[in-house]
């Protein structure tokens, strides 16, 4: 019952924190939007087929919002705001927030450390803001607290059930980001060597280690290759985040960044880990030493699962292949988490359906941490020690704010003020990069509804999504557009008079504009119409990063 209380209350905080960020503010992020607009594309798009929801990004976060999207065309705002997004991050922070209060209630430590500790984490400013925008962390993080909670679950119990479980999770973490793949062969190193271990000196050990291996990682495997294959049935291409024009390859590419200096990387993504996980050089040695006097080997599991992603993405921004965004760094939130509920000692034995016979007893359990721990520690010594460690995660989250706050390490987040903080006086530079930022897509908006103003038929105008996505997503009508999930989008755009288009919408041919299909097949569209089209109208664009758009009527049409 506590867990449900818990659910609701945080999930209608991020859903009452986003609705009034996005609807209320218009402040909208790129990759969330995106993910809406491919969703509404299966259903409301000139041609619906499920496909179209896109290769580029695996497909959690858009399948999830198919129910929700579903209701747009009764209740526009859905998708126009993107509040579907924002209901669907909601809830997967929401269950986060109550994976890491069934960690704590799973080890036994008292109900205010693990309420607490849950609450901490509900509240800080990275979470609330991205179980708020719709965005994969969310889910990403709901995914790798529940891998967390049934592998500190196993260690225990033995049970194969809790494997499985773990093994289902970091399946559904990699349909949500590709970094997944980093926890799940922490996970299934662990796995392996705990399980042999624990066989030591019987004859099958190698077979028990092994198909416990496969339990935990079968679920990662099959969602890789089911992925991959329909990828490649569908496009010819099994990875397009690496080698699609759209990806993160040709965006890095096209936006001229390259392959940071390894020591500068290391500097940001030391430094983003610390503003997210601020008490992390002091919970770390803590921990250890207290799982080292117990001989309680739970702690390694947040270590590895949470430090596997960390590591991945340090890894990944100091080889060129992603961006320095504080949001990759948010799995160091659930290890201090996590490693915070640990101070406490293990109590009494965690819900398991079927017991191995590796599990450890209640009663050798409660004898190792509740007897003689308390014999050489003192019977208050826990307590105070649980206290201080929730004063030290309450004192990080102003820390956290700060740091989200900082232009130079928070390229996405810092523009928040203009929003929390608005001050119509303020001229300085900097504020005026945050309001542009706010305004991102209302461009896009009131384009959108321009185009809807105008009545056009089905098809009548051709677009790409490389930017074009947020019109199409605001708009009340998207099946006006021609865009590339449309299975004859090629043939429409070698001769787009012929096929009913009577506007294309054109962007520079620069920067990742050079991927926009159209400027593809026609170079010249954005300066003089390609020969195909005159100028109707020329749209300035209030938004940061985004281009000035062309509104060109098509020659023949009617």
């Amino acid at each position: 019952m506590r867990s449900r209380w818990i659910f609701a209350a945080s999930t209608l905080l991020y859903l009452a924190a986003g609705t009034w960020l996005s609807a209320g503010n218009g402040f909208l992020m790129g990759d969330a939007l995106s993910r809406v607009s491919a969703t509404q594309a299966t259903l409301f798009s000139r041609d619906p087929h499920l496909s179209a929801i896109g290769f580029v990004f695996t497909p959690l976060t858009s399948l999830a919002q198919l129910p929700m999207v579903a209701l747009a065309q009764w209740f526009p705002g859905i998708t126009v705001w993107g509040l579907s997004g924002v209901l669907m991050s909601a809830l997967f922070m929401g269950g986060a927030v109550v994976m890491v209060f069934g960690i704590g209630t799973d080890r036994g430590a008292p109900l205010w450390l693990s309420g607490g500790v849950a609450l901490l984490f509900a509240i800080n400013p990275m979470v609330v803001f991205y179980g708020a925008n719709g965005m994969s962390e969310a889910p990403f993080l709901f995914c790798l607290c529940w891998a967390m909670r049934r592998l500190l679950r196993w260690l225990r119990t033995d049970d194969a059930n809790d494997l499985t479980a773990c093994g289902i999770a970091l399946g559904l973490a990699y349909l949500t980001r590709y970094d997944a793949l980093a926890p799940a062969a922490a996970a299934g190193a662990l796995v392996f060597v705990v399980t042999y271990r624990r066989c030591r000196g019987e004859n099958f050990r190698w077979h028990c280690a092994i198909m416990d291996f496969i339990l935990v990682v079968l679920p990662v495997a099959a969602a890789f290759v089911v992925w991959a294959a329909t990828s490649w049935l569908i496009t010819g291409q099994a990875f397009q985040q690496f080698s699609s024009q759209y990806g993160n390859a040709s965006i890095l590419q096209q936006s001229s960044s390259s392959a940071t200096e390894t020591t500068a990387a290391l500097e940001y993504s030391t430094a983003a880990t610390l503003i997210l996980g601020p008490v992390l050089p002091l919970l770390v040695p803590i921990v250890g030493a207290l799982a080292v006097r117990r001989r309680d080997p739970q702690v390694i599991v947040p270590i590895l699962l949470c430090g596997s992603v960390l590591a991945f993405q340090a890894f990944s921004y100091a080889s060129g292949s992603t961006f320095a965004f504080l949001r990759f760094y948010v799995a160091a939130i659930p290890l201090a988490a996590v490693l915070a509920l640990q101070v406490a000692p293990v109590r009494g034995f965690p819900p398991s359906r079927r017991p191995g016979r590796h599990a450890t007893t209640a009663a050798t359990e409660s004898d190792r941490t509740s007897g003689r721990h308390r014999v050489r520690a003192g019977l208050g010594a826990p307590a105070v020690g649980m206290a201080l460690t929730l004063a030290l995660l309450a004192g990080a989250i102003p820390l956290t704010a700060w740091g989200m706050s900082s232009h130079a390490i928070s390229v996405q987040e810092y523009s928040l003020g203009a929003v929390l903080f608005p001050d119509p006086d303020n001229a300085s530079e900097r504020r005026a990069d945050e309001r542009r930022i706010a305004a991102t897509f209302a461009t896009e908006r009131r384009l959108a509804n321009y185009l809807d103003a105008m009545d056009l038929p089905r098809g009548a105008v051709l677009m790409d999504t490389v930017y074009g996505f947020a019109v199409v997503v605001a708009s009340h009508r998207p099946d006006q557009f021609v865009v590339p999930s449309d299975r004859d989008f090629v043939r429409v755009l070698n001769r787009p008079a012929e096929r009913g288009v009577k506007y294309i919408l054109a962007v520079p041919n620069k920067g990742r504009g050079t991927s926009d299909a159209v400027n593809r097949r026609y170079p010249t569209m954005y300066e003089n119409g390609g020969g195909i089209a005159t100028l109707a109208l020329d749209v300035p664009n209030d938004g940061a990063g985004q281009p000035e758009w062309r509104v060109y009527r098509v020659l023949g049409a009617d």
